[in-house]
């Protein structure tokens, strides 16, 4: 991409500041690469609240992906933060090793001789480059939050770095043996990111452990919303403001509500019909879903099966109601994070 193509793009992407757009024009390569990118941690965050009232939901109407969601300070943005600066080191971190980028490779500190807990080991292969890519991150992510450096610069900087760190926290050594009948006398090893489900998976655990956190006097780091609350670490997510119930559509909180929504009437937890629907209710439904089945193994190297059709049952959120709406005030009034605390009989 040329000069005036790079520069075209750079200014027709929304909400960028001034030290984004410079970097922007600076390597046009790397922000194609973090805007394909962007596709694997948003799915993965879809992945980790698919079944909960707020499930990842994203809209092309508004000028970002997550519409007024991201005005709140709350756990839910707490995440996303945290996802999206992990998925961007994540991105350019890969995309060095496979040799997409001009200005970085592989980690070119992973070189001679080294030990672990097996023994020695020479370094080889393509070690992935994070260093290089939370550097980069670091600089472009953060550049909007230094501008400001209020209690939300202070909480959106917070979770950008837990994100990064989780990436980091997974990196595993893998080897190759050499040696004669595979007797590994010498090993060749290189650092390598660990599939991308483990950041997405630990970050949901912070999101549970997340800590209410309010600004200290100094204006300079955060201390615990309440007193029992722990003070939080720097792996931990946090966020400043209750989260709504997510329960029904208000697009001033960026609540895209539960209406339509697929639950299960057997379950009693967060993907339960009671819990997902709110006390409004749920249709059932009749749908036929194409199986696989009748299968075989046929000799030497292929399972041959048949299509069948199943009849099942499926179960969607109503609308809000008026004969609803005790019971879904009862239900908005316990946190839809513990659906344990909610009685069935």
């Amino acid at each position: 991409m040329g000069t005036l193509g790079s520069q075209v793009m750079c200014d027709n992407i929304p909400g960028l500041v001034n030290k984004q757009r410079q970097l922007c024009r600076q390597h046009p390569k790397v922000m194609q690469a973090i805007g394909a990118g962007m596709k694997e941690w948003i799915s993965e965050c879809q992945h980790q609240f698919r079944n909960h009232r707020w499930n990842c939901n994203t809209t092309a109407r508004d000028h970002n992906l997550f519409g007024r969601l991201l005005l709140r300070g709350s756990r839910e943005v707490a995440f996303v933060y945290a996802i999206s600066s992990a998925g961007v080191v994540y991105t350019l971190a890969r995309a060095c090793s496979q040799g997409d980028l001009d200005n970085c490779s592989c980690d070119p500190t992973k070189k001679g001789s080294s030990r672990d807990s097996k023994g020695s080991f020479d370094w080889g292969g393509c070690s992935d480059h994070v260093e290089h890519a939370i550097h980069f991150s670091q600089i472009f992510v953060d550049a909007k939050e230094r501008k400001e450096r209020d209690a939300r610069a202070l909480m959106n900087l917070h979770n950008n770095r837990a994100g990064r760190k989780a990436v980091k926290r997974f990196m595993t050594l893998q080897c190759k043996c050499h040696g004669v009948s595979g007797s590994c006398s010498v090993r060749t090893c290189w650092q390598a990111m660990a599939d991308f489900r483990r950041t997405g998976d630990h970050l949901r655990r912070r999101y549970n452990g997340a800590v209410q956190v309010a600004v200290n006097q100094y204006g300079t780091g955060f201390t615990a919303a309440h007193t029992h609350f722990k003070r939080p670490s720097k792996n931990d997510l946090v966020y400043l403001e209750d989260s709504p119930d997510y329960c029904i559509r208000d697009p001033q909180s960026g609540s895209m509500g539960t209406a339509g929504r697929l639950c299960s009437r057997a379950s009693r937890g967060s993907d339960g019909c009671e819990v997902m629907c709110c006390g409004r209710g749920y249709d059932t439904a009749r749908v036929s879903r194409t199986t696989k089945c009748e299968c075989k193994f046929h000799w030497c190297c292929a399972v041959r099966c048949r299509d069948c059709q199943q009849l099942v049952d499926e179960f969607t959120c109503r609308l809000q109601s008026l004969s609803a709406a005790p019971a879904m005030l009862a239900l908005r009034n316990v946190s839809f994070l513990d659906p344990k605390t909610i009685r069935t009989d």
